[in-house]
């Protein structure tokens, strides 16, 4: 496909190729993939194409092709000439990852001609305004940058994928929203990007619908020895713990944004069945992996809590939520690691509280949650 529109994209791993890339390739830009994956980039070079399969209720199969591969450790200053001349830079790499993509984006800023037009950054990662934080990042290192930051929200079931292909299997569902009003009239052209003009509630609705209960499902299935998530969503008690957690980040996204609540429900409901589709299997392992940085005060459980409490609304299902988490223990995960670790540590109750969630003695949530941690302790 001949085209002069260029993206930069930083991850080349399942959401990068089968979402983020998918969508830029068929809006008509080449794609330059950035990673630091030696076997990922060399498959990338070697390979002409790969294809994306979509699977659900509009199953399809489409081409990515005619993309280039850089990588990003060992070829910095290709990678720095490519963002110089890019239309887009997009990422998903892991929201604690954008401080250290930050210093070659602001490299490649720097080495922009004054001519062209601001260079358009999209962080599509699974975290509250990650733009703004990569956005804050680039601006140490260039200050004077010549680019749109724009925040968004970005919705799509990935499972563990085969090994050794470039082929993505990916859920047909998705979302990816988009802010509007840093770019003025001049938006860019990028197939499946829905705009809106606020952001937060999309996110909120989103992380605290979607996330929450994965995760939920994820972490108390797991507690209960279930292996999938589909199994975890077919037990009773599970199911119950997911629906009760979820009727609370209903109830704050209702009396925080004013979502109507028959819509809330009706896209929860849509939610459950898609995380329990037969066509992506996926493991309470995979969903529950990195629980520090899902416990931490702005993420799925807590977050939505911290609200409820200082509304004065309960939050007791997603409390339960992360007591389940700390029974987290894969000697794989790194984070799972860390976490079985702190609780083993001989902290008191009161510090390791704050620790794992962010939550200060302070606040309305605060007691819950030192119990919930505190009963690991003696356990």
């Amino acid at each position: 496909m001949a085209t002069s529109k260029k993206a930069v994209h930083f991850g080349a791993g399942n959401i990068g190729r089968g979402f983020v890339a998918q969508f830029l390739h068929a809006s008509g830009y080449e794609v330059v993939f950035a990673d630091v994956n030696d076997e990922l980039i060399g498959l990338l070079q070697a390979q002409p194409s790969f294809e994306v399969h979509e699977v659900g209720e509009d199953s399809r199969t489409s081409v990515v092709d005619g993309y280039r591969a850089i990588n990003s450790r060992s070829d910095e200053e290709a990678l720095i000439a490519e963002i110089a001349t890019a239309d887009v830079v997009t990422t998903a790499v892991g929201a604690r990852i954008l401080p250290f993509v930050a210093p070659v984006i602001a490299k490649g800023l720097a080495a922009r001609d004054a001519s062209l037009p601001p260079l358009t950054v999209i962080a599509c990662e699974n975290a509250i305004n990650a733009t703004d934080s990569l956005a804050e990042s680039v601006r140490q290192s260039d200050p004077a940058e010549n680019a749109v930051f724009a925040n968004c929200a970005i919705d799509r079931i990935v499972p563990e994928q085969a090994g050794g292909t470039l082929d993505v299997t990916i859920e047909s569902f998705f979302e990816w929203v988009v802010e509007s009003a840093p770019f003025g009239e001049h938006r860019p052209d990028i197939q499946g990007v829905t705009w809106v003009p606020e952001l937060e509630p999309f996110i909120e609705r989103k992380l605290f619908t979607v996330n929450t209960a994965h995760a939920a499902a994820a972490y108390h299935g797991f507690a209960r020895g279930l292996t999938s998530i589909r199994e975890a969503l077919a037990d009773p008690e599970v199911h119950a713990e997911v629906l009760g957690a979820l009727a609370e980040t209903k109830s704050l996204l209702v009396a925080k944004h004013g979502l109507d609540a028959d819509d809330q429900q009706r896209y929860i409901d849509k939610n459950l069945v898609r995380i329990a589709n037969p066509h992506l299997p996926d493991t309470t392992e995979r969903v529950g992996r990195n629980p520090l940085r899902k416990l931490s005060r702005h993420e799925r459980f807590v977050g939505p809590a911290t609200q409820l409490a200082e509304r004065g609304l309960p939050a007791d299902a997603l409390v339960r939520a992360v007591r389940a988490a700390l029974d987290f223990d894969v000697a794989d995960d790194a984070e799972s690691v860390e976490l079985q670790a702190l609780l083993r540590s001989g902290l008191p109750a009161d510090e390791l509280t704050v620790t794992l969630t962010g939550v200060d003695a302070d606040h309305p949530l605060f007691p819950a949650l030192r119990e919930a941690v505190g009963s690991k302790l003696s356990a």
